[in-house]
């Protein structure tokens, strides 16, 4: 894991954006929103470079967005 200032401000950025989507998931018992916010959580501390991480975690929010859109 790469330690530069970007990379751990985008971890604390996304990790702050999961957290509050799993809070929002959790009190409205809806799933998909709190299983995002756990991916969103977890997985910048599995990634090192910023690009990457940008990339994983849109892939998550639109993940979680098109399950909202389908019903789930």
């Amino acid at each position: 894991m790469d330690l530069d200032a970007g990379s751990l401000f985008l971890s604390l950025i996304t990790s702050a954006i999961g957290f509050a989507l799993f809070t929002y998931g959790r009190k409205s018992a809806r799933l998909p929103q709190a299983v995002g916010g756990v991916a969103l959580m977890v997985y910048p501390y599995f990634v090192g470079s910023a690009t990457v991480s940008l990339v994983i975690g849109t892939l998550i929010l639109a993940a979680v967005w098109v399950a909202v859109r389908m019903g789930y």
